[in-house]
Formats: C-alpha cells, structure tokens, sequence
C-alpha cells in the first residue's frame, strides 16, 4: 500500500491516533539510562505497548539529532523497528523541511529513500519549486504547514493578504492544487479550533495532521467533531508527550498505551455523536 492507503486503512478502523516520539533523555525514566541504548529502548517501549492502537507515529528529528551520531543511530533504529513490528502504522518524519532545488531532493531522498518515512512534515514558505521533489513521490504523503498550534503563529501565519483572507488559507488553497498525485496533505494546530470549525470544510480531500492535542492544550473531542462535521475522516490527532511522559515509572508504556486507547475512545464516541 501506499501512504495513502496505509493512512486510509487506520482511520477505516477509526484509528486516528498519532503518537509522538519526541524522546528526551531527560525525561525517560532513569533506569533505561543505564542502557547502551536508552532512546531507542523508550521508544521500543512505547512502540511494543501502543502499536496495536496507534494509527502513526511521527518522529520529531530534532530530538534525535541533538544527540549526534548516538541520536541517528536510535533514529534508524526506531524506524525499523516501527516497520517490523507495526506495519500498518503510518511512519512520519517530523522534520519540517523546504528548500530550493537540489537540496530539497536531496532532503526527500534523505527521508523517504534513507530512512524509509511514510510521510513528512513540510513547510511551504519558499513557493512549490522547495516541495517539488516530495510531491514527486506519489506513493508518500506531504503535510504541508498551514497553521500550527504554537502562540507565535499568528506572526505570519495569520497575516491578512490583499483580498481579505489570512494567509494559512492561501496555503490551504494551494496544497489542494498542489495534489495532482493526492499525496499532499496539512498540518492543522488542534489548538486553533475556531478557525479549524471555520477552514475545516475547505480542506476536501487533503489529509490532515493535527498537532497540539495534550500538553500543548487542544480538545481532542471538539476536535475530532469539527472535522467529522465537515466530512474529514483522513485525518491524524497527534499527542507527544501527553502520551509517552504520563509518568516516569515503570509502567510508562503501559500508561502510554492507556492514553492512546482513551483518545480511540473518545473520537469514537465523537463519531458516535455526529452519526458519521
């Protein structure tokens, strides 16, 4: 399958789930320190407790890439694992790349051929020749930064353009121009809900990753409802640590997996609701 179809697959199971691998040394639990491989044993972890009710994992880059040679081993690492032990899962590399020319194909060779991501995160500032060579891949999914979950957002993203709308719509409309080979797909803040409730039903076909759910505050229920709403199912709800860090003991795994699980069961519930 494609990424589509993988991502696809997951939500006809109503699995909408993303969890977020941000791995941080200093707060795993202290007795995997103690291994020769403490980032990838967490992630491991987490994998084995959760894959059975995650739709997708996304890896953030940085986290991994702070820690140098040791950080891209756990990286390889953990993306193989993820292949092996939970195929059905959507693989995304969080790695917000765009830039011009040979450097972005290079960039899409380095995730998609180097280290196997089902997906990337994208941002679109520098104009469609940036993201070319990542739409070249039809059988990928590209999330393309629209509007993100941080305060700072609306710095640029919700500036007014000429004709009156904010600029993360242009966006919008231009990432549904851009999926000729319906590969493209948004990066939407779950904590922008009114203007998710408003934009939502412009998204058509475009999948959507929804970043912002857990620590960073957004409504998972509200959420998943305004996209149901507008008729959006392919869409990912992502939580990083209000999922891997609900606790550094040693049932932190299987804390992880009982969050995923309440999140299955809320959207499932919000489906129930809207009767989709």
């Amino acid at each position: 399958m494609n990424a589509l179809e993988t991502l696809s697959a997951r939500v006809a199971e109503r699995k909408h789930v993303c969890v977020g691998l941000d791995v941080d040394r200093e707060k795993i639990p202290s007795r995997l320190l103690e291994s020769d491989a403490p980032t990838f044993e967490f992630a491991r972890a987490i994998v084995d407790a959760t894959k059975t009710h995650a739709a997708a994992y996304k890896l953030n880059f940085a986290f991994y890439e702070s820690e140098g040679v040791e950080g891209w081993r756990a990286l390889c690492e953990t993306l193989g694992y993820i292949k092996e032990t939970a195929p059905g899962a959507l693989l995304i590399a969080d790695a917000k790349r765009g830039d011009i020319g040979n450097t972005s194909k290079k960039y899409a060779q380095s995730l998609f051929d180097y280290f196997g991501a089902d997906a990337a995160t994208l941002h679109p500032y520098m104009g469609v020749d940036s993201l070319a060579p990542f739409f070249e891949r039809a059988d990928k999914l590209n999330f393309v930064l629209a509007l993100t979950s941080n305060p700072s957002a609306a710095d640029f993203e919700k500036l007014t353009l000429e004709d009156g709308t904010p600029l993360y719509r242009a966006v919008i409309a231009k990432a549904k121009s851009w999926n000729e080979r319906k590969n493209v797909g948004l990066v939407f803040g779950a904590t922008q809900l009114g203007e998710l409730k408003e934009n939502a039903p412009l998204f058509g076909e475009l999948p959507v990753l929804l970043p912002g759910v857990g620590a960073q505050g957004g409504d998972l229920s509200a959420v998943a409802g305004a996209l149901l709403e507008a008729g959006v199912r392919n869409f990912l709800i992502n939580s990083s640590r209000g999922i891997i860090y609900r606790t550094d003991g040693e049932d932190f795994a299987e804390q992880a997996a009982a969050e995923v699980r309440r999140m299955n069961d809320a959207i499932d519930e919000v489906y129930r609701n809207v009767g989709a």
